[in-house]
């Protein structure tokens, strides 16, 4: 019963937390799916990466928040709906309600299938930016979950390697552990500048952090 009676507990620290949350609410307000909404929003704001007339890949989408900026990003009047000057792709496991303007692929990214239907969508043309906020389940193991993160990181920056242009940037998603430092590492192997940002919106007690790399030092090509 102990053990019961802490998950509650946590539970409901964690859903008090979430309900009292200044970006959980300006999510609602501001009709975003997610708060990581404002994660993306913040290091574009840094960073200048999103631009109309753009193509971007948006891996790991669902729920959609990232896509819903990238979309209102790419309106000339920063609309939810109607005009769109650009092209977003986005790809997740797991389902996602339509966007307006975004395609969306469902599937595995780490199936070859499911990668040539991706580079089917972008039909030969260079993408300017490809986000990325997959992450694995984490099974608790730090070995296990780092393998985990790091093979997405990998496949990420080979399809960025593939499909970015020159100057394009990826952005990615991490976390503070082991394996950690050695992703810095390829990416500062891949790209001219690399930059690590904690966005404010991103929860203090979470290890999570985002890497941003610009300019491939040495495209790949097919």
């Amino acid at each position: 019963m102990k053990v019961k009676t802490q998950s509650k507990k946590v539970n409901k620290a964690w859903l008090n937390d979430h309900v009292n949350d200044p970006y959980v609410k300006l999510a609602h307000k501001e009709g975003y799916r997610a708060r990581a909404a404002y994660k993306l929003k913040e290091i574009d704001e840094t960073l200048g990466l999103i631009r109309p007339g753009q193509l971007v890949v948006d891996l790991g989408s669902a729920p959609g928040a990232w896509s819903q900026y990238l979309r209102r990003r790419l309106s000339p009047q920063g609309a939810a709906v109607g005009e769109l000057n650009g092209t977003i792709v986005a790809l997740d496991l797991l389902p996602m309600d339509p966007i307006e303007g975004v395609q969306f692929i469902q599937g595995d990214f780490r199936e070859d299938a499911v990668l040539a239907e991706l580079e089917a969508a972008v039909a030969g043309r260079q993408a300017d930016v490809v986000v990325s906020d997959m992450a694995p389940n984490l099974s608790g193991i730090d070995s296990t979950d780092a393998a985990r993160i790091a093979h997405l990181t990998e496949l990420a920056l080979e399809f960025s390697q593939k499909h970015l242009k020159p100057q394009g940037a990826l952005v990615v998603k991490l976390f503070h552990g082991s394996g950690y430092s050695q992703l810095v590492k390829l990416f500062k192997a891949t790209f001219k500048v690399v930059k690590p940002i904690k966005p404010k919106s991103s929860r203090d007690k979470s290890s999570e952090t985002f890497l941003v790399g610009i300019g491939l030092i040495s495209p790949r090509a097919d």
